[in-house]
């Protein structure tokens, strides 16, 4: 992990952190950022313009002029495109231009906007701000302190009113809560500043699911944790010899990591924290369209894996199929 100083408004030292790798670590996918901006961008366009076609402007129900004898080419209406206040052709109507982006997509650009500031120097961790008071004043002074020019992103807490305060009315600072973060602001702006408070970390791959969860087994509802290990009253309490003995609880736990790092049974693995390729899978496999992708294949490095497969045969046992561009070549290669 990369350790970089911590600082304190008046831009001294105050310790130091690590920034996680998973966030701030990976290499950035230039291509996913590009379609999640885009579709970000999309997604903000109201989509509300209207014009009318030929059939709902006001007038032109009567033939202008005969069909014949006039030297004129012949109409049938003044309603049409080529009049003066007719008709628009394939007149734009109200439509929504949202994109529909995997979450996946989401998080990795996110995560690659973070890299790619973090790998530039311009992520910034301030120990707290401290401010009693609103004042402007005072967060132009800490922002000066701290060497921070052009565009800056603060990311503040939701309760820290006096902070917000501060900054909004700062031309050139964007304020943005920790749940609000994403890859567009990230990029929008040349520096990044935290707090301790609101330093993003990510969980383990293989234990986002099992810490969290709450398992219910034999009508008991248990929560995995500390604690989780409750006496049963219909049983008695627990004996000293057994403390160590796994629990129904603990086995279904390890079942769900189980199932999270190999989603599609034997043969599979799911993608690292950083979306990396685990070692010995090599075979691309996309969810949504049930196809895997071998190496050197022309869709493989435009796919982004959502499973990996450690062979061909393991992939179509769990129901993947070759796309069809490839089954063609295979079969025509084949002996007849």
């Amino acid at each position: 992990m990369a350790e970089i100083t911590v600082k304190n408004p008046a831009g001294k030292s105050a310790g130091s952190v690590e920034l996680d790798d998973a966030l701030f670590g990976i290499r950035p996918n230039v291509s996913v950022l590009h379609q999640v901006v885009t579709a970000q961008l999309a997604r903000r366009r109201a989509g509300t313009q209207s014009t009318k076609t030929r059939s709902e402007v006001r007038g032109g129900g009567a033939k202008p002029y005969r069909q014949k004898g006039t030297g004129n080419a012949r109409q049938g209406s003044t309603n049409a495109p080529h009049y003066v206040g007719g008709g628009v052709a394939f007149a734009p109507k109200p439509r929504s231009y949202a994109q529909r982006t995997p979450k996946k997509m989401i998080r990795l650009a996110l995560r690659s906007a973070l890299s790619d500031r973090a790998s530039e120097g311009r992520v910034v961790v301030v120990d707290e701000w401290g401010f009693e008071t609103p004042k402007t004043k005072d967060a132009r002074i800490a922002l000066a302190a701290l060497g921070l020019d052009g565009r800056v992103l603060v990311v503040v807490d939701r309760e820290d009113a006096a902070t917000a305060r501060s900054f909004r009315n700062l031309p050139e600072v964007q304020l943005i809560q920790p749940g609000e973060l994403n890859a567009y602001d990230v990029l929008c702006n040349e520096w990044i500043v935290f707090t301790k408070a609101t330093l993003p970390a990510a969980l383990p791959t293989d234990t986002r699911r099992a810490d969290r969860a709450v398992v219910s087994t034999q009508g008991v509802t248990t929560q995995h944790g500390p604690g989780a290990h409750a006496d049963d009253p219909a049983e008695g309490p627990r004996d000293e010899d057994d403390a160590d003995a796994p629990s129904t609880v603990q086995a279904f736990a390890a079942a769900v990591i189980e199932a999270d790092v190999a989603p599609y049974g034997p043969g599979s693995h799911a993608p690292l924290g950083d979306d990396g390729q685990p070692e010995g899978f090599d075979i691309k496999g996309n969810a949504d369209s049930m196809l895997y992708h071998v190496p050197g294949s022309a869709f493989y490095e435009r796919t982004v894996a959502e499973v990996w497969f450690a062979s061909a045969e393991a992939a179509e046992e769990a129901g993947f199929e070759l796309p069809p561009s490839q089954r063609d070549d295979d079969e025509s290669e084949s002996p007849s």
